[in-house]
């Protein structure tokens, strides 16, 4: 896909916890580009001699009616917390869109095996944390698609649940915490619906310990899985190498050969 440099403007800056802000996005001159759930962003921090560097954020949901991108932003450094200042009329400067998506709504990448996309009908979207961001854009382009995705998004309290309200527009939202405050108590892969239900197909997005359990349980029931991975990614082009994730077709670069992967050319079942 094409990759545009783009001033976008923002509309909304949307404080949605503690921790985290929405923003909404938008170009002022012509529609947004196509982009695929699952593909990200690099922005850039402007102001700060200490964020040379852009910052990879996924795309959470794209809006083509308002013509807006939404990007969900962990408040966590310096870059990101200069983001959760922005007001509206305020430009930031994008790179996008960048890395392959997820299969059932993109071309799959000619690197990993892949089922047709009409023979998966009943899809499971796995998050916890910052990464419940790109499965929202991916139900949302599942429902399109005539498909009803099941979201399962796991957080240590009810308080660190994000964008139930928006998730729920798209499919039925299941959720576990930690401490028992929402939903099921304990980890996502200990959820009933996962012992009681059957889903031909799993994408997941969170902590790394939280993928490697959803692919080991995928692994196990002989269930199609992918995998948007969160490496650190400095350029997002694959040409500083800092993302490197080794594959069993070698070292490959997360932001040009991923985000997302197939959990089974991964090393986390060896």
């Amino acid at each position: 896909m094409k990759k545009h440099i783009l001033d976008l403007t923002v509309r909304e800056t949307r404080r949605v916890h503690e921790r985290y802000v929405l923003l909404h996005l938008t170009d002022e001159q012509q529609p947004l580009p196509e982009m695929l759930p699952g593909q990200f962003v690099e922005v850039r921090v402007d102001g700060s001699p200490k964020t040379f560097l852009r910052r990879p954020i996924s795309i959470c949901n794209v809006d083509t009616t308002q013509n807006e991108l939404w990007l969900l932003v962990a408040v966590v450094g310096d870059g990101t917390r200069w983001m959760a200042t922005l007001k509206p009329g305020d430009k930031l400067n994008c790179v996008l869109p960048l890395g392959n998506g997820f299969t059932l709504t993109s071309h799959p990448s000619p690197l990993t095996p892949h089922p047709a996309q009409g023979d998966l009908q009943s899809p499971l979207l796995i998050g916890g944390g910052v990464g419940v961001a790109p499965l929202l854009y991916l139900g949302a382009q599942l429902k399109q698609n005539g498909l009803q995705p099941t979201f399962l998004l796991g957080a240590r309290r009810d308080t660190d649940l994000l964008l139930l309200d928006e998730f729920s527009k798209y499919g039925r939202v299941l959720v576990t915490t930690e401490d028992g405050s929402a939903g099921e108590k304990g980890f996502v892969t200990q959820h009933s619906v996962l012992s009681q239900e059957h889903f031909d197909s799993i994408m997941t997005c969170g902590p790394t310990p939280m993928m490697k359990a959803v692919a080991r349980y995928a692994h196990d029931h002989n269930i199609f899985c992918e995998a948007s991975l969160e490496n650190l990614m400095a350029c997002g082009l694959g040409a500083c190498l800092c993302c490197v994730e080794k594959t069993k077709r070698g070292n490959l670069c997360v932001c040009k050969d991923g985000p997302v992967f197939n959990t089974e050319e991964l090393l986390w079942l060896d």
